[in-house]
């Protein structure tokens, strides 16, 4: 699952009702956000379309459920939300006073890209993305959880590339950072690699004089 952050000041959040009730953005289209990504307008329409499961309101990606989304649809901005924290739950009176104060940073989408178009080395059009969830977050992520679904996703990866964009998407690392990570771990696999290689032509001349 990939992450992608909404900052509090393009959510557009409004509170509505008497309860605990909230609206706004958890994301738009067009831009490119900090991770070099553009996403499409209409990229959720299979996602919305086709839901075998409710998209649940977390707190922070991997923490509680902490509501539920009563609206969610696409416009010409991008992916609008109405949800309710849930009246008794501990966790969501916390988040909703956070919310209210403006202490916490905004809106975030946990989902999976099912279609995209590269532009260059660096920007990506997302064209369909899968929702897994919308979560009301702080600054920074959980550092656990990142680092687990980092593990997980380094082990579907088919190239650097794709190592370089979950840097980028998951660990939250900066488009230069991730490139000189991967470039350094290539480096250093390619002098192993030949290093490896001179031990074996050396074993193999051996075992000619033996």
């Amino acid at each position: 699952m990939e992450i992608k952050q909404l900052a509090l000041s393009q959510t557009e959040i409004k509170f509505i009702g008497p309860q605990m009730a909230f609206a706004g953005y958890a994301s738009v289209f067009g831009g490119v956000d900090s991770y070099g990504d553009t996403i499409e307008k209409g990229a959720y329409t299979n996602t919305l379309k086709n839901r075998k499961r409710p998209i649940r309101l977390r707190w922070n990606h991997y923490g509680d459920v902490i509501g539920k989304w009563t609206d969610i649809r696409q416009d010409e901005k991008g992916l609008y939300v109405e949800g309710e924290l849930t009246p008794g739950h501990s966790k969501a009176q916390d988040v909703f006073a956070l919310l209210k104060h403006g202490a916490i940073d905004g809106l975030s989408i946990g989902y999976r890209v099912k279609a995209f178009t590269q532009l260059d080395d660096e920007r990506r059009l997302l064209q369909d993305i899968e929702l897994v969830e919308i979560s009301v977050v702080e600054e920074p992520a959980d550092l656990n959880a990142t680092i687990s679904d980092i593990k997980g996703a380094l082990e579907q990866a088919n190239s650097l590339k794709e190592i370089e964009a979950l840097l980028r998407d998951v660990g939250r690392f900066s488009r230069v950072d991730a490139k000189y990570l991967v470039s350094k771990i290539n480096s250093l696999y390619q002098r192993e690699a030949e290093a490896e290689k001179q031990k074996q032509e050396i074993a193999n001349l051996l075992k000619s004089y033996l």
